[in-house]
């Protein structure tokens, strides 16, 4: 059984990414912001009693389940105007979808000014990229590369098969690779 504070350290440490993930979702800022604190008051009322390991597992199902509550929610009230809003706002800093995206140890990419400038350039194709994936397949690609997730907690998230999350993330990769190779970039 998770204690008080290993349950608000847990919630501090998904904090930042569930608001990114869920702003991917529904390119909504407010929204999102709601969507991640429901999901939260949800995990801390339904399953504070659950071991520490449980958590994070427990958190994404509750999360993507919350993503695809607002989304029933938003079609009965047909608001689809607030849906397609821009990521994030251009003098927002603090928002870069893919800051927590590190570069490895002995990387080609240096400390350069010019490094910096190519390798934000590239996170930011590759965020365009990853908004016009469709959402299951995005939804897919980002618990698996970005939240690190194995294909069996992918699935359990999603709600789908192991074979689903593996098509999915193929066509995401296939996509992305593809879209980014006609735009000159390589990794």
């Amino acid at each position: 059984m998770a204690t008080r504070t290993e349950l608000s350290d847990f919630l501090a440490e998904v904090e930042r990414r569930a608001f990114k993930q869920a702003v991917y979702a529904v390119r909504d800022d407010d929204a999102a912001l709601d969507i991640v604190q429901d999901a939260m008051i949800k995990l801390a009322d339904k399953y504070s009693d659950k071991p520490l390991g449980e958590l994070p597992m427990l958190f994404q199902r509750i999360l993507q389940n919350t993503i695809r509550d607002f989304y029933r929610r938003a079609k009965v009230r047909s608001t689809w105007t607030t849906l397609f809003s821009s990521l994030t706002p251009a003098d927002d800093e603090d928002a870069d979808p893919l800051e927590t995206l590190q570069q490895e140890e002995g990387s080609k990419t240096k400390e350069t000014p010019h490094g910096l400038f190519e390798q934000s350039q590239v996170l930011g194709l590759i965020e365009k990229e990853v908004e016009k994936l469709p959402p299951r397949q995005r939804e897919a690609f980002l618990l698996r590369y970005w939240e690190e997730l194995d294909i069996a907690e992918t699935a359990a998230a999603m709600g789908c098969s192991e074979g689903s999350v593996k098509t999915h993330c193929s066509r995401a990769v296939h996509t992305l690779a593809a879209a980014l190779r006609t735009k000159g970039v390589t990794l």
